[in-house]
């Protein structure tokens, strides 16, 4: 009875979305409810679970997704992100063209939210294949792929960020982890598939091709720019590495450590990229900081709906129901990490937003995860994994490609959703490599 509960309750969940259109948030909130006291919970209980599970939810995301808005907004104003694209477009040359969007689209992906990266790696894209002629879908796959993958695998994005925090997973190792599986993801499915689908016919519309670009006087420097883009990535990794290299009570790891907290790191870039990114520019700090106010303001939602998907996963806890999911769940003779993705991959396709898809997924697994049963880090690759197979029409990327690349829906389908599910699939077969070695 449990599980029919849950089915029941991410059925009224997409029903509320899908169908009636509601706001994600209040889906939630609704369905934690009706969830809870179907379960045999008070409404004093059942509300009490859903302010316990947003508030340990969000008391590490909002600093993590706050700063890394901020530093987003920062790295996309100053037209640092236009630099490292133009230079490594320069140095690698247009017959490894792919290969330096790809790079560009995962050193940009890193730090910017995927719509953001969208829409200032699109016009540099449009002008790289007008000017050297090769096929729209040639050029542009390979950067869409990475700015994908790492959407769905690392932090500091929402989805990977929030799963993190529910499984106690590290931060560093997820991110480590993430890198290695995300290697062949994107290859595989940019420059190898794109290679196939370029066949597909792709025009932008002409308005898009107004899109501003900066000039060279306008930008900053390369190493600037790339420095300040991955210095949380640099600073946790380093973290990383040192925690394996040396002894538990060595000061230098002890120092490491704390820079490379996700929160300290995060903390860390926004100041250096103020001044590297802003003051240095010329920008006065009025400015920059109204610019920064702006950058929180739009991720309000998201961080209300991972609040929300908290909230579920409070309730499914606090009921009782995340137990016996899991009992039933560790009896299964499918892996662990198979069936994360998989339960990932089917609330993906009836609800389209890998970030619901992921922590909702989250939520269900959590007692295997918090048992013992499988590797924290390797689980929150594998749900992200599952969260980007086959975007399609309830996909709002789906609708951003499919629109800026002027294709039909079918061919959107044979290019974007094939994009889409060859990363998931990657992901998978990348993360149950990795399980052979990582315990």
């Amino acid at each position: 009875m449990p599980l029919v509960i849950v089915i029941l309750g991410i059925c009224l969940l997409l029903f509320l979305i899908l169908v009636l259109k509601f706001n994600s948030f209040l889906s939630f909130v609704i369905v934690s409810l009706a969830v809870g006291l179907a379960e045999g919970m008070t409404i004093d209980k059942a509300v009490v679970s859903i302010e316990n599970g947003i508030g340990s939810t969000m008391g590490f995301l909002v600093l993590v997704l706050g700063f890394g808005a901020m530093l987003g907004k920062l790295v996309s104003e100053s037209g640092a992100a236009q630099r490292i694209t133009s230079k490594l477009v320069q140095a690698f040359g247009i017959k490894r063209i792919q290969l330096a969007l790809m790079l560009t689209g995962f050193i940009v992906g890193i730090s910017l939210f995927y719509d953001v990266g969208f829409f200032i790696m699109i016009p540099l894209v449009f002008t790289v294949a007008a000017s050297t002629g090769l096929p729209l879908l040639y050029v542009g796959l390979p950067m869409l792929a990475s700015l994908s993958v790492t959407h769905g695998y690392l932090p500091p994005h929402p989805a990977p960020t929030a799963m993190v925090a529910m499984f106690h997973a590290d931060l560093g190792k997820t991110l480590f982890y993430g890198i290695i599986v995300a290697i062949p993801a994107i290859i595989i499915s940019g420059p190898i598939l794109s290679k196939v689908l370029s066949k597909i016919e792709a025009k932008p519309l002409q308005e898009f091709l107004n899109l501003k670009v900066l000039t060279d006087e306008e930008m900053p420097g390369f190493w600037v720019s790339f420095f300040s883009s991955l210095l949380p990535v640099l600073l946790i990794t380093i973290s990383t590495i040192a925690g394996f290299l040396l002894p538990e009570d060595n000061g230098l790891r002890k120092v490491l450590g704390y820079i490379g907290n996700p929160v300290i790191a995060m903390l860390v870039a926004v100041l250096f990229s103020i001044y590297t990114l802003g003051l240095a520019r010329g920008r006065k700090m009025t400015d920059i900081m109204n610019s920064l106010a702006h950058s929180v303001t739009t991720i309000t939602m998201i961080m209300l709906l991972i609040a929300g998907a908290g909230a579920l996963k409070q309730v499914l806890v606090d009921s009782g129901v995340s137990k016996y999911i899991g009992e039933l769940l560790s009896q299964s003779t499918l892996s662990p990490l198979f069936l994360g993705w998989l339960i990932a991959t089917i609330l993906r396709f009836c609800v389209g937003s890998a970030t619901v898809a992921g922590i909702t997924t989250a939520g269900i697994v959590l007692p295997l995860v918090t048992g013992g049963v499988v590797n924290p880090e390797l689980m929150v690759l594998a749900i992200g994994s599952g969260s980007l197979m086959f975007g399609h029409v309830n996909d709002g990327g789906f609708w951003l490609f499919k629109e800026y690349f002027n294709l039909s829906i079918k061919n959107t389908l044979k290019t974007w959703s094939v994009m889409e599910t060859s990363i998931g699939v990657m992901g998978l077969i990348g993360v149950m490599v990795l399980s052979l070695f990582i315990k």
